[in-house]
């Protein structure tokens, strides 16, 4: 039905940067709330960044200033740009979308709670070395 597939994770240093994809199928991207969390071990999955159907955004405390979401409806890619990374950036990231026909919640516009979104893909590792 919805698939969403992670790619762009990795090893990097701390300072250094990466950009994570995520590629959408089975539905109408466009019209979809979509978001990045992230897991680290033995840590609650929390929201990263989130971004609305005409491209607002919103960011955790913790990421702002550092990390960009974006997307590119055209290719059905969702995008987070992460600079100035640090140890503590060391997660599992998801892509979540929220689709609003198919939610039992509701969606709502950039929202970084886990309940908000009702598709996930399998996620990507980020590792920070200091």
């Amino acid at each position: 039905q919805v698939q969403l597939v992670e790619s762009g994770g990795g090893s990097v240093q701390a300072g250094g940067s990466l950009r994570l994809s995520c590629t959408a199928s089975g539905y109408t991207y466009s019209s979809y709330y979509m978001a990045w969390f992230r897991q680290a071990p033995g840590k609650e999955r929390e929201g990263v960044a989130s971004i609305d159907t005409v491209r607002n955004t919103n960011y955790a405390d913790s990421v702002k200033g550092r990390f960009t979401i974006s997307k590119d409806n055209a290719k059905n890619t969702l995008y987070l740009q992460m600079n100035s990374l640090k140890p503590e950036d060391t997660a599992m990231y998801y892509c979540a979308a929220c689709a609003p026909d198919l939610s039992a919640v509701g969606c709502v516009a950039l929202s970084l709670a886990e309940r908000r979104y009702n598709f996930w893909g399998q996620g990507t590792q980020v590792t920070v070395s200091s």
